[in-house]
């Protein structure tokens, strides 16, 4: 690869735009240290582009998504929207443009940083120390499964229909990746699925087998029914490394991994779709918060899980390592040095603001870059 990449940021709604600015910052800051160039173009997403083009994802958004090395989305969704079509919510761009880009694998860290280890809902032995990865099908599953809809019956009542549906493919190339990151970390991987009542977990457990057998036997794998892994997560979370699931189950059981952590603020995520013939993995990358519109203007909102996001782009897209190591490290630093957010409960007089916050830790990457 260059060292020029194509960013296309997607602000979206609520607290999205507050803390996709520090991102920028950060972005910038690694341009003058880093010797890379970053071409970044904003556009819409979510409430903020139906407001604008009439559609919570325009065509012309997607192209450029399309043609951009990595895409960084803030936050979408909003009261202000609720009484929309549903085909018309915030959240259907969100999962048009994961769709759209064939974003498979959605990969959520639950990491406990040392500093925000009194801060989660668990005992701190229980956490501390805490380096999990979760690795969720994204495009397949409840979500897009059909038949779907609500049905009128005979009777006047109605019939809500969702169908969970995988093939082959879709789960031998989730498995794929979450057997590759398990490789580079403490190798094992832990399969989730419900192969005791549904027949689609049957299919995910055989198939993740085969994967295993036939590609990675190096790496050790464990088979764990989804509901046993929800009550493990809190009973003894450190005795998993890497996490691979359905769509459904990823989405809740991702969602737990985080109350571990302290906060949903701290928390990234990466949505990956597979290597081409050029090396180029399409991208995107966001926070696992969501819009938080009960603080959006307020200049409080943590911006951290967007940042660790594109320290993950740094990795994941761009093959920086060395970079998005130095920015992890720099959150950890200003954490560890007593700066908090008001959601992370810190002292009241180091309490930083938004803005705060973004340059608490860029001014602590260019010092670790000097180290």
């Amino acid at each position: 690869m260059s060292n020029s990449y194509k960013l296309l940021v997607l602000p979206g709604d609520g607290i999205g735009p507050e803390v996709m600015n520090e991102v920028v910052k950060i972005a910038k800051g690694i341009e003058e240290i880093g010797g890379v160039q970053f071409n970044i173009e904003k556009d819409d997403i979510g409430g903020a582009a139906y407001d604008r083009y009439g559609t919570p994802l325009s065509e012309e958004t997607l192209e450029k998504a399309k043609n951009s090395h990595a895409i960084l989305l803030g936050a979408v969704g909003g009261e202000k929207w609720d009484n929309l079509d549903f085909s018309l919510k915030p959240e259907q761009g969100l999962l048009r443009i994961r769709k759209e880009l064939d974003l498979f694998a959605n990969l959520r860290p639950a990491l406990c940083f040392k500093s925000m280890v009194e801060s989660s809902s668990l005992k701190a032995e229980l956490v501390s120390g805490l380096d999990i990865m979760i690795v969720r099908e994204l495009t397949g599953g409840i979500y897009f499964g059909e038949p779907r809809g609500i049905q009128e019956q005979g009777d006047g009542s109605r019939v809500g229909i969702n169908t969970q549906s995988y093939n082959t493919e879709e789960i031998r190339r989730v498995a794929r990746i979450a057997f590759e990151l398990a490789s580079k970390r403490d190798n094992r991987v832990t399969s989730c699925e419900k192969s005791n009542v549904m027949e689609s977990g049957i299919l995910w457990r055989e198939e993740v087998t085969h994967v295993h057998k036939n590609e990675f036997q190096s790496v050790q794998l464990s088979h764990m029914y989804a509901d046993n892994c929800a009550m493990q997560l809190v009973r003894n979370p450190k005795q998993f490394d890497v996490i691979v699931t359905d769509n459904l189950f990823g989405d809740i059981l991702s969602d737990e991994a985080a109350m571990l952590t302290g906060s949903l603020g701290m928390l990234p995520s990466a949505s990956l779709g597979a290597v081409d013939s050029k090396n180029f993995r399409k991208s995107l990358y966001e926070p696992v918060h969501g819009s938080a519109p009960d603080i959006s203007g307020k200049g409080i909102a943590n911006p951290i899980a967007s940042i660790l996001s594109f320290a993950m782009c740094l990795k994941y897209s761009f093959n920086m390592d060395k970079e998005s190591d130095l920015l992890n490290k720099s959150v950890n630093d200003v954490l560890s040095s007593g700066f908090k957010t008001a959601d992370l409960m810190g002292d009241n007089n180091k309490n930083l603001s938004t803005v705060e916050m973004g340059d608490q830790i860029l001014n602590q990457l260019r010092n670790n870059f000097k180290l």
